[in-house]
């Protein structure tokens, strides 16, 4: 975040030069005054941060005047609660590329500042704040400061922008280069289905190249270093939480794919790296409703539950569409759920008829599966 402010300054400096010389030259008045009052938050303001990606806190203040009667720029300035602004935390630019008297400051921008200002993670800390005006070169400092006091997140002030699972437990081994890419849910959540061996060390990494921060699991909490096992091999999905630094875990018994009217289940063998897929499978015994009905799901069994994976929204025949098999996870399990299963392309019904079912939870992309009929 640093990085950025320096890049800005660098940048809003060199224009508010150029825009400063006339066209001989002569350097004209740059002055701006001090912003006098700062309007929002208001003083020793209490906030327990949140982990949702639209938590915000809003700062404004009132506009200073420039000589020139020209456009201003602003940065708020973060502090320590005993820091003078001599040598401030961070400086960010004012929303509009600092243009304008107010800013928009997320809820986890709070926590990395926070972070910066030694508060530790799920603690209370305080931290000042003031303005600082400008045309780009020789900012002016408010005539005032706030202080607001903060709760950090129980998570990480600095959450990776991408994860990996690595080690030799997992499917991919402990090459980290080969590491198995986790899907990213939001900002700071990840999760993986992947088999892991009993007993044999895993990881997780936010880059498999240079030197990565290595994260394991400790209880019910994601901490930095270390490694983690599993004390019975098997498939496993990982949920990751950054923002809350917390994590979930079950363990996939079985995949069936599931016809609705004659409720019969069909197992899917786990092929590897999130894959489930049984091929050259023939129904028979299906007659009447149960045969012609072409309605169809998937249900999982593991040590959270059964669950059913569903279409987001469906009620017709495939039509080509790659879309039209993606998949989600639904916890209520029912036999009839209308417009959001799968139709069997077949118009003849289900038996008699040879299948490669394919059920995908990779992370490399959307959760999807497919069904062919051979013959």
């Amino acid at each position: 975040m640093k990085a950025i402010y320096i890049k800005f300054i660098m940048i809003t400096s060199l224009i508010a030069a150029f825009m400063a010389c006339s066209s001989d030259g002569e350097v004209r008045d740059l002055g701006v005054t001090p912003v006098k009052t700062l309007y929002e938050p208001v003083e020793g303001r209490t906030l327990v941060l949140q982990s949702s990606a639209s938590a915000m806190l809003y700062f404004e203040w009132e506009p200073a005047r420039a000589e020139d009667s020209g456009g201003i720029l602003y940065e708020i300035a973060f502090d320590k609660a005993g820091g003078d602004f001599s040598n401030p935390v961070i400086m960010i630019a004012a929303d509009n590329n600092g243009g304008s008297n107010h800013a928009t400051i997320t809820h986890k921008q709070l926590n990395q500042i926070a972070a910066l200002a030694g508060i530790e993670s799920a603690a209370q800390g305080t931290l000042k704040w003031t303005v600082y005006s400008s045309k780009g070169i020789n900012p002016v400092k408010a005539e005032q400061e706030r202080s607001i006091t903060l709760t950090r997140l129980a998570g990480f002030a600095n959450i990776p922008e991408e994860l990996f699972i690595t080690g030799s437990g997992t499917e991919a081994g402990a090459d980290i280069t080969k590491a198995i890419k986790m899907k990213r849910i939001s900002e700071g959540e990840f999760e993986v289905y992947t088999k892991l061996t009993e007993g044999q060390d895993f990881q997780f990494v936010n880059s498999i190249t240079g030197e990565p921060t290595v994260y394991s699991l400790s209880g019910e909490k994601i901490v930095e270093g270390g490694s983690s096992t599993v004390t019975k091999t098997g498939i496993y999905k990982y949920y990751m939480d950054f923002s809350i630094g917390s994590f979930t875990t079950k363990e996939v018994t079985k995949v069936n794919l599931y016809l609705n009217w004659s409720q019969r289940k069909i197992e899917l063998p786990y092929k590897g790296f999130g894959v489930w897929e049984l091929t050259n499978h023939t129904i028979t015994g299906l007659t009447g409703n149960e045969n012609s009905d072409d309605r169809y799901k998937f249900r999982m069994e593991s040590s959270g539950g059964e669950t059913e994976w569903r279409s987001p929204s469906n009620d017709s025949k495939p039509s080509g569409n790659e879309a039209y098999y993606f998949m989600v996870e639904r916890s209520n399990v029912e036999q009839w759920t209308n417009g959001q299963v799968w139709k069997s392309p077949s118009s003849t019904g289900w038996s008699d008829k040879t299948y490669d079912l394919m059920f995908s939870l990779s992370p490399e992309g959307e959760y999807t599966h497919n069904l062919i009929i051979k013959e």
